[in-house]
């Protein structure tokens, strides 16, 4: 796919801290946490910061990292659900609901999660047995995939090799036990900031101010530096006050340090590329999905005739149309079985999620309104909204549609690939059943080189879709029921109507029914 041959049109400037907030909303949900605590955390370490009168530079250092300090912790979900069960409730706890520098809390945990919590004795008693053998090596390197991952994707963001060196002591403890067994000040200063106020936050929000003091307290010298403790529990209520009565995401982004970078619109594909191929790692069945997707849908697009625009926002919706799937636990996008009725209910609940991520920001907006379409149907039998008809637009349909097709020739952990004509196969059952739209079916399978019939050249220039209103229009159809026929606003079924009016050279409906007769446009109706 050639990514920059079309000319993009005048957008919003995206900021690059946009970008890596969005990541830290992504970093929330893999968390098992709600979206804005690392946005949260990251304001009370920058508040931290102006009291230590901490410099610009490693101001700078402390917002990037701090926000993207556990963003790679998706990975190896894979294997965290694997041996520990809920891939999203092990990390609360690995995170917040433990200290590991205690060899109370350390065996607390085990006895919890090893073998998987919440499954059958005997399945986690064989899970145990395979853990000693091959589970421990796979933890000892949990940390360090962690780190691997998010250094790459931050140098692909061009965050600079001071952010990087930050983000490696991410997993450092005041007491030496971290993942590189760095203690005390070796640690560098915004490290230790962003790892105190990561869990404070937590506590504050789900217990309260002296929640937070007490944890910080109770884990004063082992998890984080004396000295940091000492001062947060002197402000505590200073540093957390106004967090829940303002806008995070504003206030973040209007502490950039120094001048914001904006993202130049020429590397904006690649950064879309590499945010939605991260989110990606999440499971092993998903990788290549986004970018595979992406090539289809664009020369989709082009087969469709939409205009370069919106090809530009198709591709780049396409890229991180799933980053939603971070919230939900590899125990379900990696079952071997059928899912029951509370696991579909997750599932249904991740383009809601891309959606909202996306939200947060108005440049971002307009790309989730596409991305969080992609399982919606034109009879509102989709989700997670069950909206229907002219509520999906042109590029949102041809997303569900390609995404569609791709999914079902991917391999599954529940069930292998299909052949790609017993896909093509399917997606027309979609058509015939008004799930999908018929023009956006054709276009993908058109782009998969599916031989697909070539659209009839109709009289006065009239598009095949004015060919259908004029045909409902015959039959004496008001626009309304048009409308409800091709899922279609009644706005747009009149503005057809305009158009198939000046074509013909027709006034009214008579007229136009004897212009269809005449032409054979009023068969296969």
């Amino acid at each position: 796919m050639a990514r920059h041959a079309m000319n993009a049109p005048k957008r919003p400037p995206v900021r690059l801290a946009e970008i890596v907030a969005l990541l830290s909303l992504g970093t929330d949900l893999g968390l098992g946490q709600p979206m804005e605590h690392m946005i949260r955390a990251c304001l009370v370490a920058l508040r931290l910061a102006d009291k230590l009168g901490l410099p610009e530079a490693e101001r700078r250092v402390l917002y990037y990292s701090g926000l993207l300090a556990w963003v790679g912790c998706h990975t190896d979900a894979y294997e965290q659900a694997r041996w520990f069960g809920d891939d999203l409730s092990l990390k609360w706890d690995t995170h917040y609901g433990f200290d590991f520098g205690r060899t109370t809390d350390f065996a607390a945990f085990m006895v919890k999660y090893i073998g998987g919590a919440g499954r059958p004795l005997l399945t986690r008693a064989r899970a145990s047995v395979g853990f000693l053998r091959d589970g421990r090596k796979a933890v000892a390197s949990l940390f360090v995939n962690h780190y691997r991952a998010t250094d790459e994707l931050a140098e692909r963001l061009g965050l600079g090799d001071d952010v990087r060196a930050g983000l490696k002591e991410s997993f450092e403890r005041w007491d030496g036990k971290g993942a590189l067994r760095l203690k005390g000040e070796q640690i560098l200063l915004t490290s230790r900031l962003i790892n105190l106020a990561d869990v404070v936050e937590v506590f504050r929000r789900t217990a309260g101010v002296e929640a937070a003091i007490a944890v910080a307290q109770k884990r004063r010298g082992t998890h984080f530096d004396p000295a940091l403790v000492d001062m947060f529990c002197e402000r505590a209520h200073d540093l957390f006050e106004g967090l829940e009565e303002t806008t995070t995401w504003d206030t973040l982004i209007s502490a950039e340090p120094a001048l914001a970078t904006v993202v130049p619109e020429e590397r904006l594909d690649d950064v879309f590329e590499a945010l939605g191929s991260f989110a990606e790692l999440k499971s092993p069945w998903a990788l290549g999905h986004a970018r595979g997707l992406a090539e289809l849908t664009v020369e989709a697009g082009r087969c469709f005739g939409l205009p370069d625009a919106d090809l530009v926002s198709l591709r780049r919706a396409t890229f991180i149309h799933d980053i939603g799937a971070l919230g939900v636990s590899n125990e379900i996008w990696d079952k071997r079985g059928p899912l029951t009725a509370s696991e579909w209910e997750r599932v249904r609940l991740h383009p809601y999620l891309t959606q909202r991520m996306l939200a947060f920001s108005p440049a971002l907006a307009p790309l989730g309104e596409i991305a969080g379409l992609h399982h919606e149907r034109l009879d509102g039998s989709g989700y997670p909204r069950g909206v229907q008809g002219s509520a999906i637009g042109p590029a949102a349909r041809i997303l569900a549609a390609a995404d569609t097709y791709r999914a079902m020739t991917e391999e599954r952990p529940h069930r292998a690939a299909r052949a790609p004509d017993d896909a093509a196969a399917e997606l027309r059952a979609e058509v015939s059943r008004g799930r999908l739209d018929g023009g956006a079916v054709a276009a993908v399978l058109r782009a998969e080189g599916h031989r697909v019939p070539r659209q009839r050249e109709h009289p006065a220039g009239l598009t095949a879709r004015e060919v259908e209103v004029l045909r409902l229009l015959a039959r004496g159809l008001a626009n309304k029921e048009i409308a409800q026929r091709l899922f279609i606003s009644a706005k747009t079924v009149g503005n057809h109507i305009e158009h198939i009016y000046t074509k013909i050279g027709s006034t009214n409906r008579a007229t136009a029914s004897l212009f269809a007769q005449r032409h054979g446009l009023m068969v296969d109706v």
